[in-house]
């Protein structure tokens, strides 16, 4: 695997993948790579000819008093699962390469509607840091298609309209969550919880299940909903957003949508975990929630 820090060696290697008629996978990542990362690899060299991963822990997605500082930068770790995992180009650069005339004079790209709200409207800004970084390795890395996990379900559909706003000519793959054995969703702030911390982390999984098992029986979404907040506040996690959505993100009606996600956020500690799953109605049951509320 070949490791580049600037930009004209990393337009050089790609040039010569292209002349060649190869086609390209992007997987941007910010390191401290786990399991799920490497899965968006597998999946992404299953697509492509040429995979190409990205480690850059982006400043402009880090709202004041996050863990920009403290989040790990483990270059020579995620090196090796990267070549063990067959990927044949990692791109590492610098903050003052991406970013050369300084962070507050930075053209950002601002993605509006589904950027707002859920995470959104806990992490200001932070999709705009997203897009504005996606934005540049997309223009740098020009790939056929770029993977991105579900986990983060509402940045990957910032990216898709980001995607379709901009016309790029890239395929946005979404690749579903990996999960430890008792349904934990791997994400490098794992790390942070303490050992009875990561006890209580399974909740929030379980909890999304069986309020999702409770709307497709039928229940009133509403009623299922604000039953499972109260558990997870009342088990010791502090409660961020509960909601359900359209695919889209958009708002979910029960009286016409018949799938839709439910996306969580909690504070566990001084720790935020968030996740997602899928919800599938039928057009009875859907209705009967509307009816309910």
């Amino acid at each position: 695997m070949h490791l580049e820090h600037d930009i004209a060696p990393l337009r050089e290697r790609l040039q010569a993948y292209r002349r060649a008629g190869h086609r390209i996978a992007l997987v941007p990542t910010m390191g401290n790579l786990h399991e799920g990362h490497l899965t968006l690899i597998d999946r992404a060299r299953e697509l492509a000819d040429i995979v190409v991963a990205t480690l850059f822990v982006n400043p402009l997605q880090f709202a004041a008093g996050e863990d920009f500082g403290r989040y790990p930068r483990t270059l020579e770790s995620d090196r090796q699962q990267l070549t063990a995992r067959g990927c044949d180009l990692l791109f590492a650069p610098a903050v003052d390469t991406l970013y050369p005339h300084g962070l507050a004079s930075q053209t950002q790209v601002h993605v509006p509607d589904v950027s707002e709200g859920l995470c959104g409207g806990s992490r200001i800004g932070h999709f705009d840091g997203v897009a504005t970084v996606v934005s540049l390795l997309f223009h740098l890395v020009q790939p056929d298609i770029a993977c991105f996990g579900e986990k983060d379900f509402q940045q990957l559909a910032v990216i898709r309209k980001l995607v379709a706003d901009l016309h790029f000519p890239i395929e946005i793959v979404g690749v579903p969550t990996v999960r430890a054995d008792d349904g934990l969703a791997l994400s490098s702030r794992n790390g942070y919880l303490s050992a009875a911390e990561r006890e209580l982390a399974t909740m929030l999984y379980r909890t999304l299940g069986a309020c999702r098992d409770a709307i497709e029986r039928g229940d009133a979404a509403e009623n299922a909903i604000a039953e499972a907040a109260r558990y997870l506040e009342a088990n010791g996690l502090k409660l961020d957003y509960l909601e359900l959505r359209r695919p889209d993100l958009k708002a979910f009606d029960p009286a016409e949508d018949t799938t839709g996600r439910l996306l969580g956020a909690v504070y566990l500690g001084t720790t935020r975990l968030i996740d997602n799953v899928a919800i599938s109605v039928s057009t009875a049951q859907g209705r009967g929630a509307g009816e309910a509320r």
